[in-house]
């Protein structure tokens, strides 16, 4: 297992959002794409089908250095072997995943403020999400809206890799990325495109242009 890993491009399945294709083809096109990252989180599913699901996606990803993670659940985490979890606010705490996972699985935080990524990083995070900057109806339960200027202050507030989410679209990557995020995370922008690889790559290429337009200025 390893704790190398690039956020540049989170994708986040979502079967509800994909336009009547299965989330293991968005998955495909969306790696062919460039994303570096697949987040497995479906509410609608039972256990099994969840399962069952993840393992398809695992195999897909198979050898390519994509990051797989599971959204809140550590006991499919682990069933799954899979890289890590993505833990919210109310999930299980970060300490116990810790202990359940060990040293070498990457654990993702859902954070709104600079006190929560401040506490996150002190228990062990490896990555952080700062959720979510901008309106959006892919997470109705998100709370309040960042903005950009929120983003920024929990982009001070710690050094772990800082990935944005909620609302992000090819309008604004260059924003998000210029207030410090290194990476975006995205449900619909990707899982609605009708051409999910061409979707990413575009994103892919706005991320990348505006981290080397950060680094200049």
């Amino acid at each position: 297992m390893r704790k190398r890993f690039d956020l540049s491009l989170y994708v986040i399945t979502d079967r509800r959002l994909s336009l009547g294709r299965s989330s293991e083809e968005i998955v495909e096109r969306a790696i062919a794409g460039g994303a570096t990252v697949i987040q497995l989180r479906e509410k609608e599913l039972s256990d099994r089908q969840l399962y069952e699901e993840g393992l398809r996606i695992k195999e897909i990803i198979g050898t390519r250095d994509v990051l797989f993670v599971v959204n809140d659940r550590v006991d499919l985490a682990l069933a799954l072997d899979a890289d890590g979890v993505h833990l919210g606010q109310d999930d299980l705490p970060l300490a116990v995943a810790r202990r359940l996972l060990g040293e070498n699985r990457i654990i993702g935080v859902s954070v709104q403020t600079p006190e929560e990524a401040q506490e996150a990083e002190r228990e062990g995070a490896d990555y952080l999400a700062a959720s979510g900057v901008f309106p959006t109806t892919t997470k109705p339960d998100v709370g309040a809206v960042l903005g950009i200027p929120g983003l920024k202050r929990i982009r001070e507030a710690t050094s772990l890799p800082l990935v944005a989410i909620g609302g992000i679209n090819l309008a604004n990557v260059k924003e998000v990325i210029g207030a410090g995020a290194d990476g975006i995370a995205v449900v619909s922008a990707v899982t609605t495109a009708s051409d999910v690889t061409a979707r990413c790559r575009e994103l892919l290429s706005l991320v990348k242009r505006a981290k080397e337009e950060r680094v200049e200025s």
